[in-house]
């Protein structure tokens, strides 16, 4: 690496800042404010922040305005020391608590995001947090940070081989989401408009006009929730699956915890069996669940999560499709925020009491057998792509270090 340059972050970026150390007031209609606990895993959860008004969002730009390509990082919290790069500005927003690299250049700032994202930069990162209770980093500390830059050549290849990844992984996530829509459109052309019944003779019910031999019931009619919930005394590995980690369908990598040597978080107590849907009960219109497909035999998600079992395995697709319908989600958010708790928060109950139009089991057979082809695509792409993160994850140290050449790899293919 003689031939890599360390940089202050002062040297590299335009300027390097933060966000706004006042708290604005939440506006139901305005700009959002962005903050550190908002960021994670290169995304935004625009779901769980708040807006504040033109006047205040004007006042924080003056001093951090977020443009294309730059990079943040949080710096306060939790997920101090995540960052994401900002490729579009599609959504304006304002910050707080979070560090701004404006590095004026898309290749730069990419550099600078894989670096940051590397095990070399987080460890490098980690060594700058101070505060035992709420970590923070300082702002003169990010302002003095140090990247090992190479020559641009070898710097555009590194980024060329991290990209290409990164981009069928975007692709992957792109093809899911069309699945998911199309699932989601059989859905609500049989269960909703009843489309494929329209000739059968139609009766009254509590929830509207439905096909003759259907029948309205609640949720609790055909699953159960919560079955089998662990004591917390685990002697071998876990793989533990908290409600961070799920966002709509799909799951990030499950950390895996051994009580010999880790802290097993409280929250990991409940047991998960092929087919189960996991629903988050904290702020439901966030979009935690999932359907599981092949979950480990030492698979443990949070108490966070209801776990539904349907009671009988054609209904796992109905009840996963039901209840990720915007209307639902939407329902349960106003049941969860008329709840007492610190935040807008579900029971199990509020769930099996939903009151749902439960076809004949021939009927949901034929959508199972549909909707499974759906969800089994999903379920390979999701693989893929979790392979191809394990790749980039493991190229990605030793690249952004200079340990290995992207010439190397190309003579090993050859090879």
């Amino acid at each position: 690496m003689e031939e890599w340059k360390e940089y202050k972050a002062t040297d590299f970026c335009k300027n390097v800042t933060d966000g706004t150390h006042d708290s604005p007031k939440q506006k139901s209609e305005g700009y959002y404010l962005i903050t550190s606990k908002h960021i994670k895993g290169n995304t935004i959860d625009f779901d769980s922040a708040y807006k504040i008004s033109e006047e205040d969002y004007n006042k924080i730009i003056q001093r951090s305005k977020v443009d294309q390509w730059d990079v943040i990082i949080s710096m306060i919290g939790a997920y101090c020391g995540f960052c994401y790069l900002e490729k579009s500005t599609k959504t304006d927003y304002a910050i707080k608590n979070v560090g701004l690299f404006k590095v004026g250049s898309e290749i730069k700032s990419k550099w600078l995001y894989y670096y940051l994202s590397s095990p070399a930069g987080q460890n490098k990162l980690h060594l700058l947090r101070t505060g035992s209770s709420q970590p923070y980093i300082a702002l003169n500390s990010l302002r003095n940070f140090t990247i090992p830059v190479p020559d641009e050549k070898t710097m555009r290849s590194i980024i060329y081989v991290l990209q290409s990844l990164d981009d069928k992984i975007e692709v992957n996530r792109r093809i899911n989401e069309n699945l998911e829509q199309q699932a989601q459109a059989l859905f609500k052309s049989w269960f909703v408009d009843f489309e494929p019944f329209k000739n059968q003779p139609f009766v009254e019910s509590e929830l509207g006009m439905i096909p003759q031999g259907w029948r309205v019931g609640t949720l609790g009619d055909i699953c159960v929730t919560n079955k089998r919930t662990y004591k917390g005394d685990f002697v071998s590995e876990i793989e533990y699956i908290d409600t961070g980690c799920v966002t709509n369908n799909i799951i990030d990598t499950p950390q895996i915890l051994n009580p010999a040597i880790d802290k097993i978080p409280s929250r990991a107590r409940r047991a998960v069996t092929e087919g189960d849907i996991i629903y988050s009960s904290v702020r439901p219109n966030q979009r935690h669940y999932a359907l599981l497909f092949n979950p480990s035999s030492n698979t443990v998600v949070s108490t966070g999560f209801v776990v539904i079992t349907a009671n009988w395995s054609g209904y796992r697709y109905y009840i996963y499709q039901y209840l990720i319908q915007d209307e639902i989600v939407n329902k349960l958010q106003a049941i969860a925020e008329q709840s007492v708790s610190t935040f807008p928060s579900l029971n199990a109950s509020d769930l099996t009491n939903l009151k749902i139009v439960i076809p004949p089991n021939d009927v949901v057979g034929d959508f199972a057998a549909l909707n499974c082809s759906f969800i089994t695509q999903i379920n390979k792409k999701q693989q893929e792509s979790r392979c191809l993160a394990e790749l980039r994850d493991t190229l990605l140290p030793r690249l952004m270090s200079g340990e290995l050449h992207v010439n190397d790899m190309l003579l090993s293919e050859k090879r």
